[in-house]
């Protein structure tokens, strides 16, 4: 075989390799008559990219001659199928390194939470690039040393793109978003990684107009913004942006990944769109993206907030690799529908798999015992969490634990646990024994538990309420006068309830004399004559009597 028709082989064995297609990459090589290195190179890394490192490793092995690229190409293989530890022993036994086996390894290293090897093998290295300083950069931010991430950043003899946007992904991901704002307003040409990174900033800190406002500036966007921008969404509770956002980038031709059905799913649960949620559900199905384990966990958790434990038990048995979220999220969806004995069998059936529960499976688990008031196995379940599983209580679980011992009645031993509390307690805590109080008629420590709650937050109109219904409650109605007048004189003002229906994919939202809805007048009609039939239905009924 001529060199051209080799160096043309070896091209076409590389593209397959690439397109997923190795057999047929694998039958061009074997057929072969004359190959060289680049031709091992070539099929040594296709199997690797088609998840076959055995047979890559088979082939390193008998390689008439090797180059640098070969070992590169081996040590990548092991990196790229979760094997740090054989990508290592190959480059200990590389007869000769060049910057891109330093680049490789150090890289790979940090990719898989080594940071200290990573660190040490980037010190020895004998010369090093933008690359090599660029993946330590990153290391050290994904370490949480932001500090020392940026002094080595800052005398980087040379930067690029990658780098700025590593600085600045770090600075967003350890909550330093001034410093990210800094570092982008100085960034000489901004990549969407930088962009990206700035909107993810901007949405944890809770300013998601103005990273809608870089989103919008976007010329092309790649799939990764439009999820960062619904993950955004999302955190932030705007779950109708996210149905919205998901339609545009479908207009776009964009095809969504796992990342933006989580994203979309997540909105559906929050809004209780049940039909939206099967509908990407069957789209999942369809696409083939119902493997992924991250998910199949948000489908269990919509389903069983649309009120449909079954179709989240289904999911649930179906998954392949079930992790600690799958559990803890079947577990919630148990305790949610009150459903205590299968609560305790998926615990008992989940420490049996070898997984070992967290502060979250402890929350559902101490909420369902309040769901069917059981007060002392909420109590031993709290004190088993602290004595055999070494899990310290958060806020949540003395919330939990507090609210169930206040509506069966035990609030002083309700208060005990919230001066116990190793912090200060939070509203919803000190909510729970103030409702308390005004079911059991209990004002001296309605009085105490209401100061407390105004003392820390005069303009929230809850503690005021629950303290005049309290008193109107013991006929104490010059006490109910002075609470009003006290909530007046503060500016607190009560929040008005909301309600919601969903019609043909649709939301409407409304409260308390809103009439802002487009088709306000058709409702009031409609409503009008809807209340004229209950009338005229409960007339009959009572003649029929």
């Amino acid at each position: 075989m001529s060199p051209r028709g080799v160096f043309l082989h070896n091209l076409r064995i590389g593209s397959l390799g690439r397109a997923g297609q190795l057999d047929a990459a694998r039958q061009l090589f074997d057929r072969m008559p004359t190959r060289d290195t680049v031709s091992w190179n070539a099929i040594l890394t296709a199997h690797w990219q088609n998840s076959d490192l055995e047979g890559s490793k088979r082939l390193f092995d008998s390689m008439p001659q090797r180059n640098t690229v070969s070992w590169n190409s081996i040590i990548a293989g092991c990196l790229e199928n979760a094997r740090p530890d054989e990508a290592l022993d190959y480059f200990a036994k590389m007869p000769l390194r060049n910057v891109a086996s330093w680049n490789a390894i150090v890289s790979g290293l940090v990719k898989y939470g080594r940071f200290e090897e990573a660190e040490r093998l980037f010190e020895t290295m004998p010369a090093r690039n933008v690359i090599s300083y660029t993946a330590m950069v990153d290391g050290l931010a994904r370490k949480g040393e932001v500090d020392r991430a940026r002094d080595l950043f800052d005398r980087m003899p040379k930067k690029n793109a990658v780098s700025w946007a590593a600085m600045i992904s770090g600075c967003v991901e350890n909550g330093r978003y001034e410093e990210a704002r800094y570092l982008f307003d100085r960034m000489p040409e901004k990549n969407l990684a930088a962009i990206t990174a700035m909107i993810t900033g901007y949405c944890k800190e809770g300013n998601v107009e103005q990273a809608r406002s870089i989103f919008n500036g976007i010329r092309h966007k790649d799939l990764i913004c439009w999820n960062a921008m619904m993950a955004g969404y999302v955190h932030n509770g705007h779950g109708e942006e996210v149905l919205k956002l998901y339609i545009q980038m479908q207009n776009t031709g964009m095809k969504p990944d796992h990342a933006t059905l989580i994203a979309v799913v997540t909105a559906c649960s929050a809004l209780g769109l049940l039909q939206g949620g099967k509908q990407t559900h069957a789209f999942a199905i369809k696409t083939k993206l119902l493997l992924n384990v991250s998910l199949c966990n948000a489908l269990i958790t919509m389903y069983s907030k649309c009120g449909c434990i079954g179709d989240s038990q289904f999911i649930f048995q179906n998954i392949q690799n079930r992790d600690l979220v799958s559990w803890n999220a079947i577990i919630a969806a148990c305790s949610q529908h009150g459903d205590y004995d299968n609560v305790l069998s998926l615990f008992s059936e989940m420490e049996e798999k070898g997984m070992i529960p967290n502060e979250i499976t402890f929350l559902s688990i101490l909420s369902a015992c309040g769901h069917v008031a059981k007060v002392e196995e909420c109590l031993n379940w709290f004190n088993l969490m602290m004595s055999k599983y070494r899990i310290h209580p958060r806020a949540e679980h003395y919330a939990c634990l507090v609210d169930m011992l206040c509506r069966a009645g035990h609030l002083e031993k309700a208060c005990k646990y919230i001066r116990e509390m190793p912090y200060e307690a939070e509203t919803s805590a000190w909510g729970a024994v103030l409702a308390a109080c005004r079911m059991n008629s209990h004002v001296k420590l309605g009085e105490l538990v209401a100061k407390k709650l105004i003392l820390s937050d005069s303009r929230t109109s809850g503690a005021y309420v629950m303290l005049s219904n309290i008193y109107a409650a013991a006929g104490m109605w010059r006490e109910v006068v002075k609470v009003r007048g006290l909530m007046k004189q503060n500016g607190a003002k009560k929040q008005p309830g909301y309600s919601w229906i969903q019609i043909a994919d649709k939301v409407h939202l409304f409260s308390v004399g809103d009439a802002s809805h487009p088709d306000i007048d058709k409702i009031l009609s409609e409503l009008e004559r809807i209340g004229f039939h209950m009338k005229m239905f409960s007339h009959y009924a009572n003649l029929s009597l």
